[in-house]
């Protein structure tokens, strides 16, 4: 029998955090020909699984083997530790699940468009496609190099004598400390023939090599003077250091666009991330011995206690950027950990940026709606629901600009004021001097208010207000943390407000998401995949109309295929059905179902469905971030509708 015979191998071979190309991206011929050589695999299994994978294109190799029964993952674990030098990490990280085909090609092509040679590991980390210490795990654990974490207690003096401080750099290798007959290197790339040879031929061919983070060989060889000697003081990092440090942070967060910054204390470094178009991204790690400074630090800026580390704590800070001028508000929570205290800082930008409605995202036949049937009625409550992070801020001012005009008095209570609006008079909560919610709200309807903003409804007390408010002839605006439409009016219930109270003034319900928008650099065709479909209840007939795409990863979106975010709504407007399947106490499905067929309500799965259909974001965000609660309808119903 014939066999497939895999590509010749890249001698450039990988990996720790700062691999090499491998050959073929996530074609899986080098497992599939390791496992062949090694006999784990026939010629007749290999030739099957090949056969298989041919009609399962998005399956790896190595999943496919494991399903038929031919290998397990000892077997193939312990053909790559056998076989270290012949497997390249791209190809190994694909067949094992931890990287998309597509992330590795986007990685391979930023490798060869550099005019200086790049490892791929390096791409891949900073890239962040996958992050430097899951990368260590994975080629600790499948190849079977031992993970160490060098510092500068673990480093052997005597071996450093053989070695200067450029020759580590170069090739990321220290010696550390070894109880048994064997000296122990730490190299950050294990399967570099070059470093690996170099580190023999210094400290003796009979080395036992571990395996460590880059960053931290880096700052293990930083603690070391001229002299081999370590610069301690008692005090730790200076100080200057540390006020640098978090100010340059914050500039980061601010210039990335990032809504939260999370500086996270771990058993062995301080990890910093950002939130960035909603998803965690990988910033920088930090030695932990500048975790209790760098907390210090920022307790000074929010005016927390420096003294308090046993219990959560919570702070603001105003942040100007010297370049830009921008002001911005940063809410500040210490969570107390296992290894030290959490620090998370919310960014709220101080805008006076004039925010329209109509560009929010919002469908236009459900737009056209929303304003005439909600922020055009005399008086009621409009309430904007949706989880922390979904935009809600946003569609509300949008909503005040739209109202905001000479004959309109619009006060606000909110915390704290996020966007400036001329012409409304706003009101930040600031519980330290007494300017309290609940003292806010009495004094708002005695400045004779047209229209009342409520930042938030948070408990009984705020929404009995809300609906007291509308009672007396208020048109009321306010947020809400709920899953769905539905989900807000049932929670109003569950506060204990009158259902009677609720049908006889809420007006509208909109809830909304946000969406990672496909990057229009690197947007290509795509078809759903029939995971997809089946998730949708549709067939591949169904989405034959629809332009659907997918982002193939390019530098104008850091190759992750999103760059920006797109809204996604869902509008319930109250009439008389509806009002009256609530006095009926009828299940959260059934008034759903009600409002879909009385109230023309467009579910958020749908429309975010109908989005993808356009090519403005992708199935896959859809299905990740949307609820499916009922089968959505058919994609030309659905562009009927919502008029897109």
């Amino acid at each position: 029998m014939s066999v497939i015979k895999p590509p010749p191998q890249d001698n450039d071979k990988a990996p720790g955090a700062s691999g090499i190309a491998a050959p073929s991206p996530g074609s899986g011929t080098e497992i599939a020909s390791l496992l062949l050589r090694s006999g784990v695999l026939t010629e007749t299994q290999f030739a099957r699984v090949r056969r298989v994978q041919e009609k399962l294109p998005g399956r790896t190799f190595l999943s496919i083997a494991r399903e038929l029964g031919y290998a397990s993952n000892e077997q193939a674990r312990k053909a790559l530790r056998e076989n270290r030098l012949s497997v390249g990490v791209g190809s190994l990280l694909v067949e094992l699940g931890h990287l998309k085909p597509s992330e590795l090609e986007a990685a391979l092509e930023i490798q060869r468009r550099a005019t200086s040679r790049r490892k791929l590991g390096d791409i891949l980390v900073e890239q962040r496609f996958i992050g430097e210490q899951r990368l260590i795990e994975v080629l600790a654990m499948q190849l079977g190099f031992t993970q160490v974490s060098p510092d500068y207690a673990s480093l052997d003096r005597e071996q450093m004598q053989k070695v200067n401080q450029n020759w580590c750099i170069q090739h990321l290798v220290v010696p550390l400390r070894s109880t048994g007959p064997k000296p122990i290197v730490a190299m950050a790339d294990p399967l570099d023939r070059a470093a690996r040879e170099s580190a023999e031929s210094v400290f003796g061919p009979g080395i036992e090599i571990g395996i460590a983070g880059k960053r931290e060989i880096l700052d293990a060889i930083a603690t070391l003077d001229q002299g081999g000697r370590r610069q301690e003081t008692e005090a730790g990092p200076a100080e200057a250091t540390v006020v640098d440090t978090v100010h340059n942070m914050i500039l980061d967060a601010l210039r990335a666009g990032a809504s939260d910054i999370h500086v996270e204390p771990m058993k062995n470094r301080l990890r910093v991330r950002f939130r960035c178009d909603g998803v965690m991204v990988h910033y920088r790690d930090f030695d932990n011995a500048l975790a209790t400074t760098l907390t210090s630090r920022v307790k000074i800026l929010a005016g927390a206690s420096i003294s308090e580390k046993r219990r959560h704590q919570d702070g603001r800070i105003h942040f100007e950027d010297p370049a830009s001028g921008q002001s911005s508000d940063l809410r500040v929570s210490f969570y107390v950990t296992l290894y030290g205290q959490k620090i998370v800082i919310r960014v709220l930008n101080h805008k006076s940026t004039k925010i329209d409605i109509r560009e929010t995202g919002l469908a236009p036949r459900v737009l056209e709606r929303f304003l005439e049937e909600a922020l055009d009625a005399p008086s009621g409550v409009i309430l904007i629901t949706g989880p922390t992070g979904s935009g809600k801020t946003t569609t509300l001012y949008g909503a005040v600009n739209y109202l905001n005009n000479d004959e309109t008095c619009i006060v606000t209570a909110e915390d704290p004021v996020e966007y400036i609006v001329e012409g409304v008079a706003q009101c930040s909560i600031n519980p330290q001097l007494n300017v309290t919610f609940e003292e806010t709200l009495r004094h708002m309807v005695r400045q004779d208010p047209d229209v009342i903003v409520l930042g938030e409804i948070r408990d009984h007390f705020s929404a009995e207000a809300a609906i007291q408010a509308a009672l007396t002839g208020h048109k009321v605006l306010t947020t809400f943390h709920t899953e769905d439409t539905i989900g807000g009016l049932l929670r109003l219930m569950n506060m204990d407000i009158e259902t009677f109270l609720i049908s006889s003034t809420v007006v509208s319900v909109l809830a909304q998401r946000l969406l990672r928008r496909v990057c229009s650099h690197c947007a290509q065709p795509a078809k759903p995949t029939p995971t997809e479909l089946r998730k949708l209840g549709y067939s591949a007939a169904d989405t034959t109309a629809g332009n659907f795409v997918i982002g193939k990863g390019c530098e104008h979106c850091r190759y992750s295929g999103y760059a920006g975010r797109i809204g996604i709504f869902e509008l319930l407007v109250l009439n008389e059905d509806v009002k009256a399947a609530m006095r009926s106490s009828q299940t959260s499905s059934q008034i759903r179902r009600v409002s879909i067929e009385t109230s023309g309500l467009v579910t958020l799965l749908e429309d975010g469905i109908v989005k993808a259909s356009l090519g403005l974001t992708t199935l896959a965000e859809v299905l990740k971030c949307l609820p499916r609660l009922d089968k959505p309808r058919p994609i030309p119903e659905l562009c009927r509708i919502t008029g897109l």
